[in-house]
């Protein structure tokens, strides 16, 4: 799993007043959970651009005064109005603890069915996972060449090594769907009597 690494510093002061005060120098308030004890930190907001900005999962190395944590980042909260990154928290990982985490699909091959005149529909974007950060991928890549016309890849089909996918097996992730064209052509007299 690829890594990303912050510099942040510890905060003193919590609360309100104090993270508005953060935030009006570009500083985002952060917290590190998992450990024995909450860590409340801060960081410059361009520090998060490539971590929070990207479809990809990160492990992030977070150097907090000289002390290095590994975590993932958890949960993310933005201002309604103007976008602006408000707060992160992270999950504090450890090889003894299962992690839950959205790992990005990627979808290879063309499909028959495309050949066919289908088009291929990825349904989901993202896999929820749960398991031992040193097993989970960058990335879940799923092969639809065999999928033909009104075919799916079903999250029950997807052959995971070392984590567990936590959705509904009969959810389909990737579809090969009958375009309007295609459907015309195969409804469309033959000419023939």
């Amino acid at each position: 799993m690829k890594k990303f690494e912050i510099k942040g510093t510890a905060r003193q002061a919590l609360g309100k007043k104090d993270s508005k005060q953060l935030r009006a120098q570009d500083l985002v308030p952060c917290v590190l959970y998992g450990g024995e004890e909450p860590i409340h930190f801060f960081a410059p907001e361009s520090e998060f651009r490539k971590l929070v900005y990207t479809p990809k999962v990160y492990q992030a190395v977070i150097d907090i005064d000289g002390k290095v944590y590994n975590a993932f980042m958890q949960e993310l909260q933005f201002h309604p109005v103007t976008d602006k990154l408000l707060h992160i928290d992270f999950l504090e990982i450890s090889d003894k603890k299962a992690i839950k985490v959205d790992l990005p699909v990627k979808l290879e091959g063309y499909a028959k069915g495309i050949q066919q005149g289908g088009r291929l529909k990825a349904n989901l974007r993202t896999l929820k996972v749960k398991g031992n950060f040193n097993n989970l991928p960058d990335e879940i890549v799923i092969d639809v060449t065999n999928l033909g016309i009104g075919e799916s890849i079903r999250v029950g089909d997807i052959k995971a090594e070392g984590f567990d996918v936590i959705l509904n097996k009969s959810v389909p992730v990737a579809t090969v769907v009958v375009t309007r064209a295609a459907r015309a052509a195969m409804n469309a007299p033959t000419g023939k009597k």
